[in-house]
């Protein structure tokens, strides 16, 4: 059978449809991501040898750096204007505890430096294995690593709440507001912001940034989105519905799990229990942060704990909406940290590996 990667893309996106079934918020991504993985081990022809073209991911990427751009909106200026200190100083910690986590695991399993950072990372599984993909980091265990800490972190989280006998009895940080109605000139700002996503990447090409589809497209969308509504007094929003965001995640997932190979596993026991217990302390040290944060503000106890959670926007706020704590807040600094953990730490690994680089150099040059 000749290659058919349009065939592959749609057998992996079944694994998703059946695990979005199950009302999971990332079963789109892990469904898809473990049934591309499975087809990926039995080798079929059609699959090919190198797996799915990289413009698919590309495209996912983009897709999803529309999406989190968007999200940049007045309500999200608006929380970020009242709480800034106390958000800045949570988003600085989040980048020191994910560093430290990254080291933990790297010192203490088999897991090269890179994968350790990026699959500790509190970026999300949606965002951080294609960013991984393109530093050559190995994709399966950042992938293995980022799921178990979500799942970790909605599994953790409402226990928690109940047990302490926290209720969502503190102040909103901000007040949700209803879609807006359908206009036609929606179509078009949908078209701007895809332009603008396009020039990102070129932007973000030029300068360098890793994963320039996601990150390019992320800060353009996110300039222009929040001067825009800036300007005119309200949300600009566009067409953009959740279908899209489903392609997004199986072509992501699709690419990512057709890499697996059965040989990426080897040895992994001790990486995977190695991760699992710095994600505890990750998990610890921020609702250690939350609490404190909930004292100083007197924003409700579950809704710092989810918005500063190492876990993706989908998943927070889904949680948010479930033990019924403000899933507007939760996504708006969820938000405002997934971008600045792919904006800062990025280039901190890729400058700590050249160090690590160096040093291998100089040793072999000595001895």
């Amino acid at each position: 059978m000749k290659e058919n990667k349009w065939l592959f893309i749609a057998l992996s996106g079944v694994g998703g449809w059946l695990l979005s079934l199950t009302g999971l918020s990332i079963g789109w991504m892990l469904g898809t991501l473990l049934m591309a993985a499975l087809i990926s081990f039995a080798k079929p022809n059609f699959i090919g040898e190198k797996g799915t073209p990289k413009y698919w991911l590309s495209i996912g990427q983009c897709i999803l750096g529309i999406e989190l751009g968007q999200k940049i909106n007045l309500s999200v200026l608006s929380i970020f204007h009242k709480q800034w200190a106390v958000i800045m100083i949570m988003l600085l910690l989040s980048v020191l505890f994910s560093l430290l986590s990254g080291l933990v695991l790297w010192k203490f399993s088999r897991t090269d430096l890179m994968t350790s950072f990026f699959g500790t990372a509190p970026g999300g599984l949606s965002a951080m294995p294609g960013m991984a993909e393109d530093v050559g980091a190995n994709t399966a265990v950042v992938s293995i690593i980022q799921t178990m800490r979500v799942f970790l972190v909605i599994f953790i989280i409402p226990i928690v709440v109940s047990v302490l006998g926290f209720h969502p009895s503190g102040q909103l940080a901000i007040k949700s507001t209803p879609p807006p109605s359908f206009e036609w000139n929606q179509l078009l700002w949908t078209g701007i912001l895809i332009v603008c996503a396009y020039g990102g990447y070129h932007i973000g090409k030029k300068l360098k940034f890793p994963a320039p589809w996601l990150l390019g497209s992320m800060v353009s969308v996110a300039i222009v989105q929040s001067l825009s509504s800036a300007y005119v007094g309200r949300d600009l929003a566009a067409i953009w519905p959740y279908s899209v965001m489903v392609v997004s995640q199986i072509l992501i997932a699709a690419f990512i799990g057709s890499r697996f190979r059965k040989e990426m596993f080897a040895g992994l026991r001790k990486t995977v229990l190695v991760a699992f217990i710095s994600t505890l302390f990750l998990i610890a040290a921020m609702f250690a942060c939350a609490y404190l944060v909930s004292t100083i503000t007197g924003i409700a106890f579950m809704t710092a704990a989810l918005a500063f959670a190492p876990g993706g926007i989908a998943e927070m706020a889904a949680t948010a909406v479930v033990i019924d704590a403000d899933a507007t807040f939760v996504v708006a600094v969820q938000v405002l940290r997934i971008i600045s953990v792919c904006l800062i730490l990025p280039p901190i690994f890729k400058q700590i590996h050249k160090w690590e680089m160096r040093k291998e150099i100089h040793s072999h040059a000595s001895a």
